[in-house]
């Protein structure tokens, strides 16, 4: 009976791993392989035509005292990080919080809302590129009927960042969704004890929608962080195939990054950028894990 026993487990054992084959090959192969690679290159002259030369620090130091378009980058793409995420995530709080009512043709304004978030991006971005012409768009067009001069949008470095940023709070319906399905999880009865002991629209949201979705908050700040500080597409679809825009104002991180792998072939330079990239990512994520047990709430 033992013996039936222990080959049973032994062979669920070895389906269970047959099952998970296919990921951990994949995971090996497709992202801790490249990642090893690309660790290793860092520190070499790699250029797709020569083989691998060990150059030491070299590359991070042409990075950080030799490469002004490094700092530029980072600039750019930090700034598109601090002002997009926190707004964005405000937005779709906002926005779940008015489609939580129960109104007729809810489900029209939710689905409305949703749809930008389904769209595809390369068409996305040359819908945005017609809509921010500076003498055509209809923002413009839109903000000259109450006596607005429209900025130029795309082609003003000043107004390139707040643009995408614009672009990016259009495209909130993913995150609202996660917001709005958190909401109807919260209990009536929370809301019903608050009512009784007079409580009103504004105590109500503060002191318990907020606080119960603070575990949906975090895991978008620290989603929305990560995938903000690897924008590539807009900028590259809307300048001209990665250019960098009017004064290098849309040169994001990644743009950057491609152009020294892909344009100028220098791969050794490009894995060094993904490196600290990558420490720039985990330190900020480490820092919001560190920081969640402080505002964080979860419904016992």
């Amino acid at each position: 009976m033992e013996k039936k026993f222990s080959r049973k487990k032994r062979n669920e054992a070895i389906w269970g791993y047959v099952f998970v084959a296919p990921f951990i090959l994949g995971f090996i192969f497709f992202m801790l392989g490249p990642m090893i690679f690309s660790f290793i290159g860092s520190f070499t002259d790699y250029n797709l035509t020569s083989k691998m030369n060990f150059i030491g620090f070299d590359n991070f130091k042409r990075m950080f005292f030799q490469d002004n378009l490094f700092w530029k980058s980072l600039y750019n793409t930090t700034y598109f990080v601090v002002f997009s995420v926190p707004l964005t995530t405000a937005f779709s709080v906002l926005l779940a919080s008015l489609l939580n009512q129960r109104v007729k043709g809810i489900s029209f304004f939710r689905t409305a809302f949703y749809l930008p978030a389904v769209l595809s991006g390369v068409a996305v971005y040359i819908l945005w590129m017609q809509l921010l012409s500076p003498s055509s768009g209809l923002i413009n067009t839109f903000l000259s009927w109450f006596n607005i001069d429209g900025p130029a949008w795309l082609f003003d470095p000043s107004w390139t960042n707040p643009a995408l940023i614009l672009m990016k709070i259009w495209g909130s319906g993913g995150s609202m969704l996660l917001y709005l399905a958190t909401l109807q999880n919260i209990p009536k009865a929370l809301y019903e004890t608050a009512e009784l002991d007079g409580a009103g629209v504004w105590k109500k949201f503060t002191k318990i929608t907020l606080p119960l979705i603070t575990p949906i908050i975090f895991y978008d700040l620290v989603t929305s962080t990560i995938g903000s500080f690897q924008i590539f597409q807009e900028a590259y679809v809307m300048t001209d195939n990665g250019t960098g825009g009017p004064a290098n104002s849309l040169l994001f991180y990644n743009l950057h990054l491609w152009n020294k792998a892909f344009v100028a072939f220098d791969m050794g330079y490009a894995m060094a950028m993904s490196l600290v990239l990558f420490v720039i990512v985990l330190v900020l994520t480490f820092i919001n894990l560190k920081l969640a047990p402080k505002w964080v709430h979860y419904l016992n």
